[in-house]
């Protein structure tokens, strides 16, 4: 009876000794599996901050290249804008415009209200037709002058907007054409309001 107690005993202890181990492994198993777990998550969770940075970077990206296309876009149009009014404000210069003929007609009328009869011929033709004259040329050099500058701000305003960004070549093309104008306009406007163009015939 005291061996089959002995063993029996030994046997019991042995079984606690196996299931304590088995629960030091099983716990040990968990530990490694949470830990695991937790890597993983901290992984997956680096991998999604990550992908919303690089949709973040995206989506500014999308941003930005759509306002550099809508300002780009409103840059043309001015611009375009700009060179045509100077190819017409310089064919003004060149053709007269209803300002200069009022002015011309304006200036003949007070030539000849300021004028008396009993003045010299040559008295009579420059207060009432030099007069006049030369008003037209200073409102055509006016306009010339208006459609040269605006060519050339047309011209230059690239390399202060922004310098890489090339120009559209219709836009280069008009604008070259208003100051080509423009200088025709100005150079006859001058000529004929110093009388070295058309001046006022001799009444000797």
């Amino acid at each position: 009876m005291g061996t089959k107690t002995a063993d029996e005993t030994g046997a019991t202890t042995g079984a606690e000794a196996t299931t304590d181990e088995e629960k030091v492994s099983v716990t040990k198993s968990a530990d490694a599996v949470s830990e695991s777990g937790t890597e993983a998550t901290e992984g997956t969770d680096a991998d999604l901050d990550a992908d919303d940075l690089e949709d973040d970077d995206e989506d500014l990206a999308a941003e930005l290249a759509a306002e550099l296309a809508e300002a780009e876009g409103s840059s043309g149009v001015g611009l375009g804008a700009g060179a045509v009014v100077s190819v017409v404000l310089g064919l003004v210069s060149l053709t007269g415009g209803w300002i200069g003929t009022v002015a011309a007609a304006r200036e003949t009328l007070i030539g000849q209200l300021q004028t008396s009869s009993s003045a010299s011929v040559a008295t009579q033709v420059k207060e009432v037709y030099g007069d006049a004259w030369q008003t037209t040329a200073l409102w055509a050099g006016l306009f010339a002058l208006a459609g040269l500058l605006t060519a050339v701000v047309v011209l230059v305003r690239p390399a202060f907007g922004a310098p890489g960004r090339p120009q559209a070549p219709w836009i280069k093309s008009v604008a070259w054409a208003g100051v080509a104008v423009g200088v025709i306009g100005l150079l006859l406007a001058v000529l004929k309001y110093s009388d070295a163009l058309l001046g006022l015939p001799s009444t000797s």
